[in-house]
């Protein structure tokens, strides 16, 4: 089957094919108003029904279900008719049947358009039901940044200048460790910002932390890995990611100072997920032993340490601290990403890898989906060597401390018994409630009366692998506690939010 575009008779080139091949195959396309529309006359055809009725069969086909929308421009008559190869008397014949029936409608000098129709199309059922948090009026939900301090002007300039001095071949296939110049960018911001050692050869760029972390999994399952150590309270989601690459996930408690990596001593675990400058979502900083001490039994046992450093660059009451990858860098994967800084819904992310993981994790992204995307790679990477995504940073970071400082002091004053702790650095806070508060089943509950949206710390809790063997995780507290982001909610909303938080804590 044969389809072809035309616009205007006279732009047709001449080495068109011929009207009795396009009549062969019974199908058309046209632009109107920039988009292509594609008419099939062959099964009609075929069915023993004639050439007109097939035509204004598809065309009312094609109106009903929306594919012709009302006020669409339809080709002239001369024009379908010389790409469907029929007679253009057999096309006036047809608009004037639908015009009639008042599908169509016609005037003088204007062509022929989709007539206006009072009659509604039916709603399409939405394949997943909406998120809570897009339906409640306050969203405290943490793991996200405020996505209307996304920088567009200044990336709309950076990418005319990325556009502007990129080479042609930029455009083209390129390597799966994405473009020279993000990764050359990235080498320099990391160790100045974050300390990490690492050269743009064992850079990668990714789709986000997801996309890095299901790379990481696979290459380590490739070399016969079975599990991998988490930390005791993370993300449900990349736990899945984990255990749909073929691994099982082994808890590993937590305490005021981060996860215990003593206890990695005699497992049997690729890999380590660590979130060792903000822990999530407790807040706590791995101390500065137990990221020796997890090294220490990479190098031991000829594992790695997966370094998931999310929101690193924001913190507001300590020294930054810098990135684990700088203890050895062989045994540590540095993973960082925009997601935070800039916006999750650019899927940039980037992953800093040992020498031994760089050819197997390049394989598994060109298999995955060969690149990143180009464009956003350049305008990255001139955003950073600009300066321009340092000053985004610092901006954004006094904002979220304003956020923070605002929270903060209103529990302080209107729920004194709440403990707010994980404040440090970050976008949320964990809220610990005292002994006899609700659950956290029912402080849900009534978060969702009040039109509140937050997390709570046990979903968050990690399942344990099954086994004989298996360690219960030790829970560092059994009072429910609540995982609240402070990030999300426009300006205006955020008080109102502040407000309802409270009051909703109030009598707990």
């Amino acid at each position: 089957m044969t389809s072809s575009r035309t616009s205007r008779a006279a732009s047709r080139p001449a080495s068109r094919s011929s009207p009795s091949s396009r009549a062969a195959a019974g199908a058309a396309s046209w632009t109107a108003f920039g988009g292509d529309l594609h008419l099939d006359l062959t099964g009609r055809r075929a069915a023993g029904t004639g050439v007109r009725a097939a035509l204004e069969d598809a065309l009312r086909e094609a109106v009903q279900d929306g594919r012709l929308a009302p006020g669409t421009r339809l080709p002239s008559s001369r024009a379908l008719g010389e790409d469907l190869g029929i007679a253009r008397n057999t096309v006036v014949e047809a608009y004037g049947q639908l015009t009639a029936e008042g599908w169509l409608s016609s005037r003088q000098g204007s062509g022929t358009t989709v007539a206006e129709r009072t009659t509604p199309r039916p709603a399409r059922r939405a394949a997943h039901p909406p998120l809570d948090r897009r339906t409640a009026r306050y969203d405290l939900a943490p793991g996200r940044p405020d996505v209307s301090l996304f920088p567009r002007t200044a990336w709309l300039s950076a990418t005319r200048r990325a556009l502007a001095t990129a080479p042609h071949e930029a455009f083209d296939y390129g390597s799966p460790l994405g473009r020279i110049e993000l990764r050359q960018a990235l080498t320099d911001y990391l160790a100045r910002v974050r300390g990490v050692r690492t050269d743009p050869d064992h850079l990668l760029v990714c789709a986000g932390f997801t996309q890095g972390l299901g790379l990481l999994c696979a290459a380590l399952r490739g070399r016969r890995a079975r599990s991998l150590a988490v930390e005791e309270y993370g993300l449900p989601p990349q736990h899945d990611v984990v255990r749909a690459a073929g691994l099982s996930t082994a808890p590993l408690p937590l305490d005021c100072s981060g996860a215990r990596t003593e206890l990695l001593a005699g497992r049997r675990d690729a890999a380590v997920l660590l979130t060792p400058a903000h822990q999530f979502p407790t807040g706590a900083a791995l101390s500065a032993e137990r990221r020796a001490a997890a090294v220490a039994w990479a190098r031991a046992h000829d594992g790695y340490v997966i370094e998931d450093d999310y929101d690193g660059e924001f913190r507001y009451d300590r020294q930054p601290l810098g990135a684990m990858q700088a203890l050895d860098p062989e045994r540590v994967v540095y993973a960082g990403t925009a997601a935070k800084s800039l916006a999750p819904g650019l899927r940039l992310g980037w992953l800093a890898l040992p020498d031994a993981l760089v050819e197997p994790v390049a394989r598994l992204k060109q298999q995955a989906d060969g690149m990143s995307p180009v464009i956003d790679q350049l305008t990255l990477a001139e955003l950073i060597t600009s300066g321009t995504y340092d000053r985004h940073v610092r901006r954004s970071r006094l904002h979220y401390r304003r956020r923070r400082d605002h929270l903060v002091a209103a529990l302080a004053e209107r729920a004194p018994h709440v403990r707010v702790t994980g404040i440090a650095a970050g976008l949320h806070a964990v809220l610990q409630l005292p002994p006899g508060a609700p659950s956290e089943a029912e402080l849900l509950a009534r978060a969702e009366a009040a039109g509140l949206v937050f997390g709570v710390l046990g979903r968050h809790l990690a399942a344990p692998p099954p086994g004989p063997d298996t360690t219960p995780p030790a829970s560092p507290d059994a009072a429910p506690a609540l995982v609240v982001g402070y990030a999300t909610p426009p300006d205006r909303l955020f008080p109102a939010a502040v407000d309802a938080l409270c009051e909703l804590l109030r009598g707990v």
